[in-house]
């Protein structure tokens, strides 16, 4: 018996899990600490960008209902290299970013439970929860589903409690000035606004990963692109709104606070308030890493199907789970849990993100041209969206540290060798 699709509801929320998680509750303080109440102005720059660039996604997606998402796009555009190589990236991409928020979840807890900081039982909990997270990924599309949608409604709910309460005990004067007093000319306001934008980033990353398994989900082609859209657009309300309290509420204590949202809720509503975020993050950021297992090893699998990875990672479970890859997923998560350190595999994920973003929008142009991709929605004002998609990438790739940069591109270097030896194997078969 085939396998239940997800519907439009469960897509949506897959979305917004995908995107909301220890971003919004981790980040804020480091981007004010940048940029001052101006970080508002970040997030919402940050979301035009990602929405120029998931207008092109939602464009591809309509066009192929199979999983995969950006290497696929890459691949029918330009050949089975590239594909392989975008494809490489985004396995690598989804699997950092499980890394990251696992490493975020075992700092939240760090306030329930502060064992955790002793470095033996955080790493004992963090690969115990992965191993966890591996096996409810084994029992199927349902049952992750189920959790996904717990995780997602359950944690809206958190945080429009936040903002309901929060707003009501906003300091106007807190919101000003606009810019920190670090900023003191054009070029200092430019290096820190792309610093602030490349933080705040990682926030949206989890967008393009929606459509990766789009063989599971129902209508993919018309819903893929309409939830890419809601998402987004719900995602942006709420970064901003609630940014703009734990401003209105912290000021710029905000700056030294890991945990603000936490915090300022505890100077209202005391230690209730504190526990309330917390048990709230800690939903949060399971949920995404619920959605980062759930798509990573599809993208492994996809790959495998389409001939470019070996045919083992394509090996499915009678639910339709590939474990191979999940296998692999999951082993390489907790090599990085245990070694990482979170901001460093943040601003690896966001790098990393552009290595598929940028020949994903060049996909698009190239494919717009083919006959047999003209059907599905097409994104309004012929190229002027996908080269602003492009323009953007080109100035937050401005952001990153030369080691981040150097990450990157060794990645790619393993990819074309990895991608090499293959060919070389199949010639000697």
């Amino acid at each position: 018996m085939e396998a239940k699709k997800i519907g439009f509801a469960s897509i949506f929320l897959l979305g917004i899990n995908g995107i909301i998680g220890s971003g919004i509750f981790l980040l804020p303080g480091k981007v004010y600490k940048d940029i001052g109440v101006a970080s508002l102005i970040v997030i919402l720059i940050a979301s035009i960008m990602v929405f120029l660039i998931a207008l092109c996604y939602a464009e591809l997606s309509s066009k192929f209902s199979e999983n995969g998402a950006a290497w696929r796009y890459v691949y029918e555009a330009f050949g089975k290299f590239f594909g392989f190589e975008v494809g490489i990236s985004v396995w690598f991409l989804a699997i950092t970013s499980l890394s990251a928020e696992t490493a975020a979840l075992m700092t939240t807890l760090q306030g329930v439970f502060p064992q955790l900081k002793d470095p033996m039982t955080y790493n004992v909990v963090a690969v115990g929860f992965l191993c966890v997270l591996f096996l409810a990924n084994m029992v199927g599309t349902n049952f992750v589903k189920i959790l996904n949608n717990i995780s997602s409604v359950a944690k809206i709910a958190i945080i429009v409690f936040f903002i309901g309460v929060g707003i009501f005990f906003i300091k106007v004067d807190f919101l000003t000035p606009l810019l920190p007093s670090t900023v003191t000319n054009s070029a200092t306001l430019f290096s820190d606004f792309a610093k602030a934008l490349g933080v705040i980033f990682y926030a949206f990353v989890g967008f393009s990963f929606l459509p990766v398994a789009a063989a599971k989900m129902d209508n993919p082609k018309k819903n893929v692109p309409l939830a890419l859209i809601t998402v987004l657009l719900t995602s942006t309300a709420l970064y901003i709104l609630i940014t703009a309290v734990s401003i209105g509420l912290l000021g710029p204590q905000i700056a030294n606070e890991s945990l603000p949202a936490a915090v300022a809720l505890q100077n209202i509503m005391g230690t209730v308030g504190y526990h309330i975020i917390i048990y709230g993050m800690i939903i949060s950021i399971g949920g995404l890493t619920i959605s980062f297992s759930f798509n990573a090893p599809f993208i492994a699998s996809s790959l495998a199907e389409k001939g470019l990875f070996p045919k083992l990672l394509a090996k499915k479970n009678k639910k339709g789970i590939p474990y191979i890859s999940s296998l692999i997923t999951f082993g390489v998560a907790i090599i990085l849990v245990l070694s990482g350190d979170f901001m460093f595999l943040i601003s690896l994920s966001v790098f990393i993100s552009f290595i598929q973003y940028v020949p994903s929008i060049l996909a698009l142009i190239k494919l717009r041209k083919k006959p047999s991709t003209q059907n599905g929605f097409k994104v309004p004002g012929g190229y002027i969206i996908p080269i602003l998609a492009l323009l953007s990438s080109a100035y937050l790739l401005t952001s990153f540290t030369m080691d981040i940069v150097l990450f990157g591109i060794g990645l790619l270097v393993i990819g074309a060798i990895l991608y090499w030896i293959g060919n070389r194997n199949k010639l000697k078969q």
